[in-house]
């Protein structure tokens, strides 16, 4: 069979749709939908948990505090301009993915596991890793119990829904073991069930244990974080699939909070920093190269982030540091931690 131009270009397009490619921005547009979504309503849509001390929880004035809460007021500085252009959306472990999916938010920031299941089954990519993690115990001083391994015939205290309920069933399986979990969706009600003895121990991710622990004032003695840390649970930043621009807007806000520790620029000397000679420091805040417009951004995005937020180091001094958790493997890769930026350029 012959094939004249316009049929072998009718053919491509077809090939282009079937396939998936992203077709070009519109002059009109940013090439995100989300974006441009966020900028005519001039604030991003956030999903949090809003009851996790040092992630999201509000403080005595009502205001979101957190880890979390601020990786979504990072993210607002970089597309909007402003941090405090953020609606925080709570969400349950059972609705959070729906909330993304169904387009209630436009970003997850919730203390989710990056899992090939959660990424390869609902649609949703992780843009990043804020914190990682892993599943652990806590169980009360008086029990006497000062390993995992010791805990045959159970009971334990966990959300529905969560990757910690598969981790603890994987534990239990590996050691020979029994228990029996106490599922509770609704956070307060599960830790007060904990604390009441209606369960042997409660299990989540080890920082949440070690932030519910301290924020018992003087009674956190009573409690023990046991030792074994049964799972990797690096907790990340969701989209959803086939916004590339706002998946690349979401991932290098969180690189250039990385590269802004790595560099020593804070909130409190960005400005000195405009004059700086280091090629890396100029193109991160905007005053060399075009980096902004790839993203369909302004050039200042990242001097947006780093004034109004500070950097990655800065915002976990100010959020967990606080609850008595050590930085360990979530600090720079210099200083023997996970945290490495690509390079910006």
């Amino acid at each position: 069979m012959r094939w004249n131009g316009a049929g072998a270009l009718a053919l491509m397009a077809g090939l282009a749709v079937s396939l998936g490619f992203a077709q070009p921005a519109t002059a009109q547009g940013s090439g995100s939908a989300t974006l441009d979504a966020a900028k005519t309503r001039a604030q991003i849509l956030c999903g949090i948990s809003g009851q996790v001390p040092g992630f999201s929880l509000p403080d005595s004035q009502g205001v979101m505090r957190g880890l979390d809460a601020d990786t979504c007021r990072a993210i607002a500085a970089a597309a909007v301009g402003d941090a405090t252009k953020v609606k925080f959306v709570p969400t349950t472990t059972q609705n959070r993915f729906t909330a993304l999916q169904s387009g209630e938010v436009d970003l997850l920031s919730r203390t989710t596991t990056w899992t090939l299941g959660r990424e390869g089954n609902l649609g949703l990519l992780f843009a990043w890793v804020n914190y990682y993690d892993g599943t652990g115990f806590l169980v009360k001083k008086s029990s006497g119990v000062d390993s995992a391994k010791k805990m045959d015939g159970a009971t334990i205290c966990v959300q529905p829904g969560t990757s910690t309920e598969l981790a603890i069933a994987d534990f239990y399986r590996v050691n020979k073991m029994k228990f029996t979990p106490i599922l509770i969706q609704d956070l307060p009600e599960l830790q007060g069930a904990f604390l009441s003895g209606r369960c042997d121990a409660y299990s989540t991710d080890a920082s949440a244990l070690a932030t519910f622990r301290f924020s018992q004032g003087p009674k956190a003695a009573d409690l023990v974080l046991l030792p074994e840390i049964i799972s990797k649970e690096p907790l990340g930043v969701m989209v959803r699939k086939g916004d590339d621009k706002w998946f690349d807007i979401v991932r290098w806000t969180f690189i250039a909070l990385i590269t802004a520790e790595e560099k020593g620029v804070t909130a409190a000397n960005v400005d000195s920093m405009l004059t700086s000679t280091d090629p890396d420091i100029r193109r991160l805040l905007g005053v060399d190269g075009d980096l902004g417009k790839a993203l369909g951004l302004d050039n200042k995005w990242a001097y947006n982030v780093i004034k109004q937020v500070g950097n990655f180091g800065e915002m976990w001094d100010r959020n967990i540091t606080p609850m008595g958790v050590p930085r360990s493997i979530n600090n720079l890769w210099t200083k023997g931690g996970l945290q490495y930026a690509p390079p910006m350029r």
